[in-house]
């Protein structure tokens, strides 16, 4: 008994192939191989060429793991009938592939003269800086020419943004965004049985039939890939055609049996997303082969009756015999292919070991964070908007010539910088739940869908997941999204939509594909007579641990203003993930210190001022000897303003205060002048103390430099925001932050005083 499974099955492949009897009339290429059938047997052949390629990479993969000269070994052996939706897709139709999706890629490369599928593969396996791709960050199935952006998802986290392209096409299209895919394209998105289960499959699913019952267009193509089993769990019989077989607004088809079988199933959900623009759910049964990868021993597992069964199952041997019997093929050729593949992947095999790998830092993150300030700065100010246009719209008084204090709050400036941008940039759109016939629950997005019309802004259905996934979509058709994830803690429920998805698409990619956005979210706490912990969230930790995001925090509503063009320019211009976040309790705020003072109101400040990344605030004493350094940002800003006037009153200390504005990435290099400048340093955080904001970062920059005699943090408490009064007993106070101001500032003062002794 061997466990040597891969040199059973190639060899079983061997000895059927030489049972088989050649039939007795040949096919020509173009004759069907059936007389009800449309697959010809030339298609045929080519179909059984390209799982046998996929089969012989495979094959590669787990050879060179021996000599350590390969790091991938997830095969697609089992999974080769997928090479028919591969061909009867077209080869423009956009692609979102399962893991195992090999038949599919060397069947789509066939549509692209010059494409070397095979070589591509095996650089991607060994992580060669050659791969076309990914250069070498990971092995994923991805070409730009045929229009497959590369996933990593195991867990089916990429169907939601293939669902959120299925739904942008149209509207794109009725916005007049150009893009290079085709009016009548099919978005086709690939998965396992067992991610089918996932929370992000089904929300997915769920929101394209949603759209359906909406009577919007959804041309989505899910092709669920079912071998019976995730790693080593068994998925039920019968449980993803009991699941998936009789849901209302998505099409079910089966595809299983002989390969013009499977070839006229899989043209039936085609044509019926592409003629419907609804979606259908293909149900394609496959068949595991050689556990699910390399270094699972699927012996510990499974009898080796089990394997034995799949083995005899596998779709190699079944359309080799559909060739032999109907003439297609003969034997000897069939022998004969299975040879010159073998030969010719194990040649390509060797050539891409010897290609380069990445070395260096430098190399392996170039991708991850574009960033060119002068580009961006240019396209925060075009297009230029008409003026008389920019009257029409607003109407009488414009944003800047408002007295009343509602259009000088933090929520009006926003209002008043997404009408500017609505109006200047008809690739942007605005949505998320609540934000069109209501105005937003805070009233920031008020009259803007009115303005501008549903199909520009509009409301989804309660589901973050998929409210990013249409983000992620709309920014695949050309578009600009800004979707509003309605509080800060909402976001944790999808919070792998940025972290494993849109914010590592460049890095995937090697620049590519790009999914830009801008990710309006309401959150932090200091909301009075409202709230729990949910809709008062002071943890931003788990966003600024995602590589390559950029977190924006304003305060003031013409920093506001400024800082959304800033955002959106560096999404449009080089294709960021933003996320900006709206400090709630200052949405509606009017005065700083005292009842009347107007002290927290700003003038709108028009297009095109903006404000980038590494561009913070700072006030107070700003430009003479200061007694501490304050270094806050959104709500803490406000209290450290507080804090400045009452160290000046009842201290006689001078404060000098920076707002941040920018979480992720941190602006260093100010911090670092401002703190040498100054010398005694209190960081103002109000979210949780142990990781959950900035100050750990700061504070540890800074002593690991030995920049500044005296460094300070005020945090909050490591607890959930409770409700009601009970907050101040977590959350960062006046009189916290007064006293580490003082202890600092008074240690400053002492120091030089020390050294003439």
């Amino acid at each position: 008994m061997t466990w040597d499974r891969v040199t059973v099955v190639e060899q079983r492949l061997d000895q059927h192939i030489e049972r088989l009897s050649a039939a007795a009339h040949r096919l020509a290429p173009h004759e069907p191989i059936a007389p009800d059938s449309s697959l010809t047997a030339g298609q045929a052949r080519a179909l059984f060429e390209d799982g046998l390629v996929s089969r012989q990479l495979d094959v590669a993969a787990r050879e060179l793991k021996k000599t350590n000269r390969s790091f991938y070994t997830i095969g697609s052996a089992g999974h080769e009938d997928n090479a028919v939706v591969g061909a009867r897709l077209r080869g423009d139709d956009p692609a979102f592939l399962h893991y195992r999706s090999g038949g599919f890629v060397m069947a789509r490369a066939r549509q692209h003269p010059g494409a070397t599928p095979t070589l591509d593969t095996l650089l991607g396996i060994v992580a060669s800086s050659d791969d076309p791709i990914a250069q070498g960050r990971h092995k994923v199935w991805g070409s730009r020419p045929m229009w497959i952006p590369p996933q990593t998802s195991t867990i089916a986290s990429h169907l939601p943004k293939a669902m959120g392209l299925a739904f942008s096409l149209a509207r794109g299209r009725r916005l007049h965004v150009d893009n290079d895919i085709a009016p009548d394209a099919v978005v086709v998105c690939s998965f396992g049985d067992a991610s089918a289960n996932h929370a992000t499959a089904l929300a997915a699913i769920n929101t394209a039939r949603y759209a359906v019952r909406l009577g919007q267009p959804m041309p989505l193509l899910l092709v669920c890939e079912d071998n019976d089993t995730g790693i080593s769990v068994r998925t039920p019989t019968g449980w993803i055609a009991d699941t998936f077989g009789s849901l209302p607004h998505l099409r079910y088809v089966s595809a299983e049996g002989e390969i013009d079988q499977v070839w006229e199933s899989v043209g039936t959900a085609i044509d019926h997303v592409r003629t419907t623009r609804q979606p259908a759910f293909l149900h394609l049964r496959t068949v595991r082969l050689w556990g699910h990868a390399g270094s699972d021993a699927e012996h510990a597992y499974r009898s080796l009756a089990d394997i034995e069964r799949d083995e005899a199952r596998d779709p190699l041997l079944r359309t080799a015999t559909r060739l032999a019997e109907t003439g297609a093929a003969t034997p000897d050729e069939l022998r004969d292919l299975v040879a010159e593949t073998r030969a010719r992947v194990r040649a390509v095999a060797e050539e891409a070991t010897r290609r380069p790998r990445l070395q260096t830092t430098e190399e392996v993150v170039a991708p991850l964070a574009p960033y060119h300030p002068e580009r961006v700065t240019d396209r925060a100010a075009h297009p230029v908007l008409d003026a008389d246009a920019r009257r029409a719209s607003f109407g009488a008084t414009l944003p800047e010539e408002a007295t009343a204090p509602t259009a000088r709050t933090l929520a009006g400036c926003l209002n008043a910088a997404l009408a500017d941008e609505l109006l200047r940039r008809p690739e942007l759109l605005v949505f998320g739940e609540d934000v069109g016939r209501k105005g937003g629950v805070y009233n920031v997005t008020n009259a803007l869908q009115r303005r501008f019309g549903p199909a520009r802004v509009f409301d989804t259905l309660l589901d973050e997941t998929s409210i990013l996934g249409i983000a992620q979509g709309g920014a695949h058709a050309g578009l600009l999204p800004v979707p509003e994830v309605q509080y800060l803690a909402y976001l944790h429920n999808a919070l792998d939509q940025l972290r494993g998805e849109a914010a590592s698409l460049q890095f995937f990619s090697s620049g590519q594909f790009r999914n830009p956005m801008v990710v309006r979210v309401p959150g932090l706490a200091y909301q009075k007579g409202f709230g729990g912990h949910f809709h008062n969230d002071n943890s931003i930790g788990a966003l600024r641990d995602i590589p390559g995001l950029v977190l924006a925090a304003p305060a003031r509503g013409d920093d506001a203003a400024r800082m959304l063009r800033g955002a959106l320019a560096l999404a449009a211009e080089d294709g960021r993930v933003v996320v900006f976040l709206e400090p709630i309790a200052l949405y509606h705020e009017k005065d700083l210190h005292e009842e009347g003072d107007s002290g927290w109101l700003s003038d709108y400040p028009p297009p095109p001022d903006v404000l980038l990344p590494d561009e913070v605030g700072l006030h107070g004493v700003t430009d003479g000897d200061a007694d501490v350094l304050l270094i806050s940002y959104a709500n803490g800003l406000r209290l450290s303003l507080q804090a400045a006037r009452r160290l000046a009153e009842d201290h006689d200390l001078r404060a000098r205060v920076m707002d941040l504005r920018w979480l992720n990435p941190l602006p260093v290099e100010a911090i670092r002048a401002q703190a040498a400048d100054v010398g005694a340093v209190v960081v103002v955080d109000e979210c949780r103390a142990t990781g959950g904001g900035v100050a750990d970062a700061i504070v540890a920059d800074l002593a690991e430099r030995r920049i500044g005699r005296r460094l300070a943090s005020v945090r909050a408490v490591d607890s959930f925001v409770p409700l009601g009064p009970a907050t101040s007993a977590v959350l960062v106070g006046l009189d916290q932050i007064l006293a580490a101001s003082v202890t600092a500032a008074k240690r400053r003062r002492r120091k030089p005083a020390a050294a003439r002794g």
